[in-house]
């Protein structure tokens, strides 16, 4: 697995789909629900099925083999 890359957030948190739009992972909020109702998204090593999972600083998401760290700014 590569070097994640840091993706900066505002807050302390934020949610999964809106996380995946931000780092460029996908183009629309339909396509994060597809792709993580589809198992394709993984959370710190694990499968995540929630397009509403909390992310926080340090977590580590993978899809399509492209690795992004949710950083603070």
């Amino acid at each position: 697995m590569s070097e994640p890359v840091d993706v900066p957030i505002d807050d302390d948190v934020i949610k999964l789909g809106q996380f995946l739009k931000l780092a460029n992972l996908i183009d629309s909020g339909s396509e994060a629900k597809m792709v993580i109702a589809q198992g394709l998204v993984r959370v710190n090593d694990e499968v995540e099925l929630r397009r509403g999972r909390q992310l926080q600083l340090g977590d580590i998401v993978v899809l399509a083999g492209h690795t992004v760290r949710v950083s603070g700014n």
